[in-house]
């Protein structure tokens, strides 16, 4: 049987839920937390762009001076030597930054408005403004 939902900016399915026929495809609201709840939210990061080590990874560069020339942003060296012959996988570097599954626990519920659909969270909430976020209890 197909369920006859409304279209909506974002359609998702939780699995592991015991719900009935009627329950199904309707709209979640708001009114399923209240003040003081715990939550876990999962959303999207803001996307960088291209970035190297510094910004990416955090990592400290090459002193300015005392005979550094060139490179003063790079990663240094990224393998040994004939013997493996390879970079490892998982080597840190340049690359795209950002754009990634964010997964932040155990963040407060300040307020409900119902009115508005509005869900007052405390804490780090991932992504741009705007953003689709998934809120589970904790």
């Amino acid at each position: 049987d197909k369920i006859k939902a409304e279209p909506a900016r974002l359609l998702a399915e939780f699995r592991d839920q015991e719900v009935t026929d009627e329950e199904l495809g309707k709209p979640l609201g708001v009114d399923l937390f209240k003040a003081g709840d715990r939550v876990n939210v999962v959303g999207t990061s803001k996307g960088k762009g291209f970035a190297g080590v510094m910004k990416r990874w955090g990592m400290g560069g090459a002193p300015a001076s005392h005979g550094h020339h060139e490179i003063y942003r790079g990663g240094g060296s990224i393998g040994m030597h004939t013997y493996p012959g390879r970079v490892f996988k998982g080597k840190k570097m340049p690359g795209h930054m950002g754009v990634e599954n964010v997964f932040v626990k155990n963040l407060k519920v300040v307020r409900v408005d119902t009115e508005n659909s509005v869900l007052l969270i405390k804490g780090a909430v991932p992504g741009a403004p705007g953003g689709i976020v998934r809120i589970i209890k904790s």
